[in-house]
């Protein structure tokens, strides 16, 4: 593939890694030849970088494969999956989640990209529904005031919550942000 087949969430090999395209843009200049502004992100690493490419600049083009998978245990600093179609189990490394791992809880589903056979890169859902552990007690009349307090949610996230929110109480958490959306019911 080469700059001209660029699209947004395209991924392709660059220095041994695998890079996908957020943003990009091709520039004619009155002088000089055309060139493509381009902002990647390594799906290893999860860094974004910037890249400036000559126009028609040819790259290997990455095939990923993406499917959920059902998160069954951590132990000895692996998360162990399972394929939700061949009931395969996977051994994963921790370190692959980042600062999600807060976030897992037995049985949800995780989003996993496959490169060649290899699991390359595992996230939790955008949303998940999780039930508050620990929380101060929320006080008669602090509501006016719009504050928040932290909570601990299964997992071990601490989101900021409102007043009114108990322990016991489901709430639905972005995992991309860390906070706080809505009460379940």
């Amino acid at each position: 593939m080469d700059t001209s087949d660029f699209r947004n969430g395209l991924s392709f090999i660059m220095d041994n890694d695998i890079f996908t395209i957020v943003e990009f843009q091709h520039v004619k200049p009155g002088k000089g030849g055309a060139f493509v502004r381009s902002r990647l992100k390594n799906l290893r690493t999860g860094a974004t970088i910037d890249k400036t490419w000559r126009a028609g600049e040819r790259m290997e083009q990455a095939i990923l494969e993406r499917k959920a998978m059902q998160y069954l245990y951590s132990q000895d600093d692996e998360a162990y999956l399972m394929d939700n179609e061949t009931f395969e189990q996977t051994a994963v490394p921790l370190t692959q989640f980042g600062s999600q791992t807060k976030y897992l809880k037995e049985n949800v589903d995780v989003n996993v990209i496959i490169h060649k056979d290899a699991i390359i890169g595992v996230s939790v859902p955008d949303f998940m529904e999780l039930v508050v552990t620990e929380t101060e007690p929320g006080i008669r009349g602090d509501t006016a005031s719009g504050g928040t307090k932290p909570a601990t949610v299964e997992g071990g996230a601490v989101v900021q919550v409102p007043f009114f929110v108990n322990a016991g109480d489901k709430l639905r958490i972005d995992t991309r942000t860390d906070s706080y959306l809505e009460r379940v019911k």
